[in-house]
């Protein structure tokens, strides 16, 4: 005996009665639920259909209990899902890495974000995706975003629905990666622009040491010592705020450095700022003058992270070994940095920073 259920229903007017199934021309029952209002005001509802009446009311006053006590997630759309994920992940994640999931929420996949899980398949996933491979660059209105771009924000979607709605096959066809061949300017024309500038030293410690705009930004005065600096927490700007966080959890970037004499120079010739930090610059100050720097001298546009590559292609020039290379650029390898740190300032590794030194003094 299905006994008797009371259950909420609304009819399409927004009133608040008992839910009653209606027999159909073809003889079947349904009966309406109120399942959720969309952020267009739209309400929807979830139909269910039966050969009995008692059937159908059945499904539906299940439905309607589920619901109730929250018994399942399925009904909550994805957007309300993606805050539900970036919540519960504040704690294992970095602020850095939580920022770019609420800057995807903003800005990607917006047709797709009010839908329910339950309503989410392949099909309507694979349409989103080709919608989205669509939308325009936010940094540049004339093109797409990038493959990378929405790997990305896909990624998230897909965590998220795996982790909520697990039962959802996810695998859809996305853009290809896009090869490009980055055009660099040699290291002699880079010199030559920022000599004597107020960017003179945060450029070349990206150009001749490698460092990230975080890892620059990150330096303390009281990192150097003895003509070494350690690398060993970068500054990076959440929401508009400067944040401190180490690298500990990407071991490669913990490295030392010995700092050539010029550099120094420029280090011990700086105005005493009161402040610990080496560079007090914020890293969109650093960009700004170094793309305005570019363009006073009618050169390319480079990013400022391109000067991590100009020091990777002056080390294959000067025929660096893979270990060296590797290791001073923090870059991580299955095979080789394993057990790099146990050789940093061999004689083998002196050398290496004589040759890369000579190299950039020379052009000074």
């Amino acid at each position: 005996c299905l006994g008797v259920i009371f259950i909420q229903f609304y009819t399409f007017k927004g009133d608040d009665s008992m839910a009653k199934a209606k027999k159909l021309k073809s003889g079947n029952w349904r009966c309406l639920v109120y399942d959720y209002t969309d952020s267009n005001g739209k309400r929807h509802y979830e139909s269910f259909t039966a050969e009995t009446r008692k059937e159908a009311e059945f499904l539906a006053a299940q439905f309607a209990l589920d619901k109730k006590n929250n018994t399942s997630i399925s009904s909550t759309t994805l957007r309300e899902a993606i805050k539900l994920y970036i919540e519960e992940s504040k704690v294992a994640l970095s602020p850095t890495t939580i920022a770019g999931y609420e800057k995807i929420l903003r800005n990607s996949f917006q047709d797709l974000l009010d839908t329910p899980l339950k309503k989410i398949n392949k099909d309507l996933l694979q349409d989103a995706v080709n919608k989205e491979a669509l939308r325009p660059s936010q940094r540049s209105k004339t093109t797409t975003i990038s493959p990378k771009t929405l790997r990305n924000s896909y990624g998230l979607i897909v965590s998220v629905i795996h982790r909520y709605h697990p039962n959802v096959d996810c695998n859809v066809k996305l853009p290809a990666k896009k090869t490009t061949i980055k055009e660099l300017l040699p290291a002699e024309t880079i010199i030559s622009i920022v000599k004597n500038t107020d960017i003179e030293l945060p450029v070349l410690l990206a150009m001749w040491l490698s460092f990230s705009m975080s890892e620059i930004r990150g330096i303390r005065k009281s990192d150097i010592i003895n003509g070494y600096v350690k690398i060993n927490q970068v500054k990076v700007d959440v929401n508009c705020n400067a944040i401190i966080k180490d690298t500990a959890k990407t071991l490669t970037r913990i490295r030392k450095h010995k700092l050539p004499t010029y550099i120094l120079n420029l280090i011990n010739n700086q105005t005493n700022n009161g402040s610990d930090m080496l560079i007090t610059a914020s890293g969109h100050s650093i960009y700004m003058k170094w793309k305005r720097l570019l363009e006073k001298n009618n050169l390319p546009h480079m990013t400022f992270h391109d000067l991590r590559h100009v020091n990777a292609s002056v080390m294959a020039l000067l025929k660096i070994p893979d270990k060296y290379a590797m290791e001073r650029g923090g870059w991580k390898t299955d095979a080789v940095m394993k057990k790099v740190y146990t050789h940093t300032f061999s004689e083998e590794r002196e050398k290496v920073d004589k040759i890369i030194d000579d190299y950039f003094e020379s052009i000074l």
